[in-house]
């Protein structure tokens, strides 16, 4: 049975309170291939009641339970997997290899990072004569973005049920159909009635009636600083704790001591990766000017092996972005990154050759371009590299820095101990040296404008929990 008309509140699928449909569109044709559900402030209340009612009796599951319970999610996601990637595919234009292996994979993995976490994690402690306890903090809104749909997902669902919270997710309302799908692996991995509940619907009518909603313990959000900046005004009427993971505009410095033959060819394979549209990308490329013209050379041969087209063939390298207002976003900054002064080393404007319909965009690299351009400081969110020379290594620090933004950092640097000494001047959640592998375990998160709290594994577990300290409590 199809669930996409229904929303999953206290263990069944049900109709809305007031039917209204939105049509999903399928990015690499332009045409709507299904419809959805949108919720209301009533579907919102329901769930939320659900949530509400379960919670008393999840939150003293033991922690075997609720291993119990994630193991067994892991375990139907798995099943599940390639219905999972075909929907990415559909709904965000994912190359099908993209969409197992990275959006697939990332959900698969985070729920084995959670799980691990969980095994070791102590909820009590002895301080003095002082009983230390952490406990759910009860009722969590979930919002979700489009982009990493079952990474951003999973990495609020998990640690959620590790804290014994019960929760409302609303999944991104232009990529919804892994959520409902997500839902299925819930329902069928034995979800008791009522910890996890999952209305679709857009931010106005649904995520920001849940951020404000009377009977929600925490807002987790996921998505674009302006949209976070409402949801935590929202929440801050009823002084719910709020925890986002918003925008970036990551600085990748190349150091004038690495392999810029390698450097570089990761650097715009990093910035395309997902079409471009990572928050954590590395967005801006910083290089001795004395090498500059060497650089733009390198990274024209590296954009220029990246193929554009349709999603399911098996040569795809980048299919489109997710949707029409964001094709239109991509093209002006490109325009204004011309019109500013940039020189553009490869890409520009319109689609790519032999694509004439598809939200494909022209992978695009500019260089000289400076601190003060627009496509230096605003967040792009397709396949479009800055790069930036610098004079010294502390004027590449600074411009790393000038930015609202701190979610993610890049360093390349043969010297290890050099790339380590840099690390600890960036303002950033994560710095990554050397192009690294994806670590599950680390903290993911931001500082100034790209949020704050952080997910993944332990860290995201503790971000669901309240501190209660019981005084007098006596000896060990």
């Amino acid at each position: 049975m199809s669930n996409e008309l229904k929303f999953y509140i206290n263990g069944q699928w049900v109709d809305p309170v007031k039917p209204a449909t939105l049509d999903v569109i399928n990015p690499a044709t332009e045409e709507a291939y299904v419809k959805i559900s949108v919720g209301s402030a009533a579907d919102v209340d329901k769930a939320v009641a659900a949530a509400k009612a379960a919670f008393p009796k999840f939150t003293k599951t033991t922690k075997a339970e609720r291993l119990a319970l994630l193991r067994k999610i892991l375990e139907v996601y798995n099943k599940r997997g390639e219905d999972i990637a075909k929907a990415v595919s559909d709904e965000m234009g994912a190359p099908m290899s993209w969409a197992r292996d990275a959006q697939v994979w990332a959900g698969r993995v985070h729920l084995e990072a959670t799980i691990k976490a969980l095994e070791a994690f102590e909820f009590e402690h002895q301080r003095g004569t002082s009983r230390i306890v952490k406990e759910g903090i009860g009722v969590a809104a979930l919002i979700t973005p489009w982009n990493w749909p079952l990474n951003q997902i999973v990495c609020k669902v998990a640690p959620a049920i590790a804290a014994g919270c019960t929760m409302v997710l609303k999944p991104s309302e232009i990529a919804p159909i892994s959520g409902v799908i997500f839902s299925e692996v819930m329902h069928e991995a034995g979800t008791p009635a009522g910890v996890y509940n999952m209305v679709n619907g857009d931010g106005p009518n649904v995520g920001q009636v849940m951020a404000g909603h009377k009977d929600v313990d925490m807002v987790s959000f996921t998505g674009s600083t302006r949209a976070g900046i409402i949801v935590a005004k929202t929440a801050a009427d009823t002084v719910k704790r709020v925890a986002q993971e918003l925008g970036g505009k990551s600085p990748n410095i190349l150091l004038d001591d690495a392999d810029f033959a390698v450097a570089v060819k990761k650097g715009v394979e990093g910035c395309f990766g997902n079409t471009g549209q990572s928050c954590d990308a590395p967005t801006r490329m910083l290089v001795p000017r004395d090498r500059h013209e060497e650089v733009l050379k390198i990274a024209k041969a590296a954009a220029e092996a990246h193929k554009v087209g349709d999603p399911k063939a098996e040569d795809t390298v980048l299919g489109p972005v997710v949707s029409e207002l964001q094709f239109n976003k991509v093209q002006r900054l490109i325009e204004t990154g011309i019109k500013e002064g940039a020189t553009l080393v490869t890409g520009g404007t319109g689609r790519p050759e032999g694509l004439n319909r598809g939200y494909y965009v022209r992978p695009t690299i500019f260089g000289n371009v400076t601190r003060d351009m627009t496509i230096a400081r605003e967040e792009i969110f397709g396949p479009v590299l800055a790069i930036m020379p610098y004079d010294s290594e502390d004027q590449a620090i600074e411009i790393a820095n000038d930015t609202v933004y701190g979610l993610a950092a890049y360093i390349a640097s043969k010297d290890i101990d050099h790339a380590r000494a840099v690390a600890r001047e960036l303002r950033a959640g994560t710095v990554n040296i050397n192009y690294p592998d994806w670590d599950t375990s680390a903290p993911f998160g931001g500082y100034k404008q790209s949020g704050n709290g952080r997910e993944y594994a332990d860290w995201a577990i503790h971000d669901f929990l309240e501190t209660k300290g019981v005084v007098g409590y006596g000896k060990p």
